[in-house]
């Protein structure tokens, strides 16, 4: 055992030469933007996973579920990309170890393979609970009330996004694709996230998109997927009013009556192929609507223009013989080049609520791609990456990618981190790196690690 590990619990280690003043205070400011702000909305990372069955021994348990938790959620936040980056840069270095010491009590860093071991014997499902109560909470909190649409309805966005793609078979719930004689095997999920105007993108609940056996008579897929996760979030959320924001794969009647049963709001996107009966209703009475319709400017000094056309109470009958009420909005979009909208909903549109519900409702269904998937996938959280080849392991690697992103994006939006940094970090990946930095090489003692957020403060988020 290094002499590192062995140090008693009050020890700070050997002081090398004092890092430059401005260096330390920046590294201050962000270590405080990050612990912060888990501490002030979530009680701290300790509390966070407070509700997690841990199965060990609690005699023979060296580093608590926090301190592995907390060491994923690090190698998330600061783009590492993998687990053994764990132990490359966080376990070996002294400044590491004392943070982690000071926080959990424990000599040192632990090592990613751990994290990997324990995570195999615990309960995914446990996990997508922390996810949704993370979400609850800023819901209780009022902290996303300035981002409801209309004033009233959460906007959640429904979509599936590849996860793990193997070129041999993975495990018995493995999908299959076939190509040219090339047989791949994924797994890919289907997430319900909420979205904001201001980008905020935080998973609410998971539905992993996965066969019950390896030779399943049908395969599982989105459609199936849609309804579990519904139903599921129904279950958690019985009261919460929610509009769901869904592309053309969900435009029909089993999603239009669900939506109605369960009280929820919805925009669809309306594609040319679909519905054709929708769309000549739509096309005949337009016409005779003139007066359903908004011009409205925007973009940078108004320069792009959109020609909003509605039209309510469409009559559109389902394959089962089910009648819905639908309305459709229209949406002509100048600019370079021009683009066309259109979605099915069971909002009565307006005058006064088709802007809101084209550009806050509508329109935000491509922010879990953006601020979601591809910020996942392509910007430093490797969702792509299989951290573990254990299929429960995997699982909860994925839930705490997503409370490592949902924290990410509370701290990078947040005043805490706005105000020590308001010209900003130039990207997100910069701001993984300055925060890597920080964890690394900030030299503060456990009692000034600890002031960092029991002072009471405030953190706000622009609402625009």
């Amino acid at each position: 055992m290094s002499a590192t590990e062995t140090r008693s619990e009050n020890s700070q280690p050997a002081q090398p030469n004092a890092l430059p003043a401005q260096d330390s205070l920046e590294q201050q400011a962000l270590l405080k933007a990050f612990l912060a702000t888990s501490q002030h909305f979530f009680g701290g990372f300790t509390s966070l996973f407070q509700e997690i069955t841990d199965p060990r021994v609690p005699e023979l348990i060296t580093y608590p579920l926090a301190a592995l938790g907390f060491a994923t959620l690090l190698m998330y936040v600061c783009h590492l990309g993998a687990r053994r980056q764990i132990t490359h840069l966080l376990r070996g270095n002294p400044w590491s170890a004392a943070k982690f010491q000071a926080l959990f009590g424990v000599a040192q860093c632990p090592h990613g393979d751990t994290t990997d071991a324990l995570f195999s014997r615990l309960k995914p499902e446990e996990f997508q609970t922390t996810v949704s109560t993370m979400v609850e909470t800023l819901i209780r909190k009022k902290v996303l009330a300035a981002y409801r649409l209309l004033n009233h309805y959460y906007l959640i966005a429904i979509d599936g996004t590849g996860r793990l793609v193997y070129t041999e078979r993975h495990c018995e719930q493995c999908l299959t694709q076939t190509h040219h004689g090339q047989t791949l095997y994924y797994h890919p999920v289907l997430e319900a996230k909420l979205v904001t105007p201001n980008g905020f993108a935080f998973s609410v609940m998971t539905e992993f998109i996965e066969n019950p056996g390896e030779h399943p008579t049908k395969q599982d897929c989105e459609l199936k997927a849609f309804y579990r996760l519904t139903e599921r979030l129904k279950q958690r959320f019985p009261r919460l009013p929610l509009c769901l924001t869904l592309d053309g794969l969900y435009a029909g009647g089993p999603t239009f009556a669900r939506c109605e049963r369960y009280g929820w709001k919805y925009l669809v996107v309306l594609q040319d192929k679909d519905l054709s009966t929708v769309h000549s209703e739509f096309e005949s009475l337009v016409k005779l609507t003139p007066e359903n319709h908004v011009r409205f400017s925007t973009g940078p000094q108004s320069a792009i223009h959109q020609d909003l056309r509605w039209v309510n109470e469409i009559a559109y009958v389902d394959s089962e013989q089910h009648e819905h009420r639908l309305a459709v909005i229209d949406c002509r979009e100048t600019g370079s080049p021009p683009t066309h909208y259109q979605w099915l909903t069971n909002f009565t549109v307006s005058n006064t609520n088709v802007i809101a519900l084209a550009n806050q409702g509508g329109r935000l269904r491509w922010k879990i791609e953006n601020e979601g998937f591809n910020n996942q996938k392509h910007r430093g959280f490797g969702l792509e990456h299989p951290y573990s080849h254990d299929r429960t392991a995997s699982k909860i690697f994925y839930f705490l990618l997503q409370i490592a992103h949902l924290l990410f994006q509370l701290m990078e939006k947040g005043t805490l981190f706005r105000r020590a940094f308001p010209q900003g970090v130039g990207s997100s990946k910069n701001l993984a790196l300055r925060l890597l930095e920080a964890w690394r090489n900030w030299r503060g003692s456990a009692t000034e690690l600890e002031q960092l957020w029991t002072p009471r403060f405030q953190i706000r988020f622009n609402s625009t």
